[in-house]
């Protein structure tokens, strides 16, 4: 299969294009600048910008099947000059349009968990709408909402660091917000599977790791594996908006009120849809032992540096 991913020389992109190169396939990475990425031999590289539609059309062309990985992160406010609109809702529309112009057929829509048009955040509204155009289209889909994905490069163990400080540090809530975080290296060949299988296209997918935790465990997970120890003190959320909304205008600052929001809303399932790519809650990597905390009889400990 010769497949195209969109967002392919990101932190899921880089490890879904190694598994669909393992596996046999032909991978094209789509980034706006794929010449620095990391990626493994045999995956070409393309230039583009799922935003603008002329400047992918054309490398959409010839391939077999498409993933939309492109995204903004929910964690950090957009950069200057674009938004979670332009990038998941006109991006989605763009692949999507250009797929259908050239015969694509299938197609992987990487979403989010309560994705939802009416939803609590810039990011979740723009998720939802975009899945709307992904279910309205003529391709044969599949949609995946996970939870908050980790793993080397990503940024979910370090979004806990750079928000705090080791030893005494405040967190939103007390960093009462729940995650059901998922090894990056177990979310991939479930995306790839989505690419081969039949029996998932149509379907929507709530994917998420094999432990709940909270903003706080995670935060004093980091710093565990980093020697140190860290108390929270809670900071009122009312208190944590009205400051981020003083400082919402200067660039520099990376967190905003839509931010947050998104610490109000748990990022967990209520059904854990692994079991439909023949996977167990016990093979699935906690983020204990990726960061070096605990044995795991499904992994060997990794470590995030």
């Amino acid at each position: 299969m010769n497949v195209l991913v969109a967002g392919g020389t990101g932190f899921i992109g880089t490890n879904l294009c190694t598994e669909l190169v393992e596996r046999g396939h032909e991978v094209t990475a789509l980034s706006r600048d794929p010449s620095g990425a990391d990626l493994p031999p045999g995956v070409d590289r393309a230039m583009g910008d799922a935003s603008a539609y002329d400047s992918i059309v054309d490398v959409v062309d010839g391939h077999d099947a498409v993933v939309n990985l492109v995204s903004l992160s929910p964690l950090y406010q957009p950069p200057e000059g674009t938004s979670h609109r332009d990038v998941h809702l006109e991006g989605t529309k763009n692949l999507v349009r250009a797929c259908e112009e050239h015969g694509v057929d299938r197609f992987v829509q990487m979403s989010g968990l309560d994705a939802d048009p009416d939803g609590a955040t810039e990011f979740l509204r723009a998720k939802g709408e975009a899945e709307s155009v992904v279910t309205d289209s003529d391709l044969e889909w599949t949609i995946f909402r996970p939870s908050v994905v980790f793993g080397d490069g990503g940024e979910f163990v370090e979004f806990a660091k750079k928000v705090t400080t080791p030893y005494v540090t405040g967190l939103p809530g007390g960093g009462k917000t729940r995650f059901q975080p998922i090894w990056v290296g177990d979310l991939v060949p479930m995306l790839a599977d989505a690419l081969e299988e039949d029996d998932h296209v149509g379907e929507t997918y709530e994917i998420a790791g094999p432990q709940i935790v909270t903003l706080a465990d995670v935060t004093e997970l980091a710093y565990e594996a980093d020697g140190e120890s860290v108390t929270i003190v809670p900071i009122p959320m009312e208190l944590t908006k009205l400051g981020l909304a003083a400082v919402d205008s200067i660039p520099f600052v990376p967190f905003g009120p839509d931010q947050a929001r998104s610490l109000e809303v748990d990022n967990t399932v209520a059904e854990n849809d692994i079991a439909a790519f023949g996977v167990d809650r016990d093979d699935l990597l906690p983020i204990r032992a990726y960061l070096g905390l605990e044995t795991s009889g499904a992994r060997p400990s990794h470590s995030n540096n």
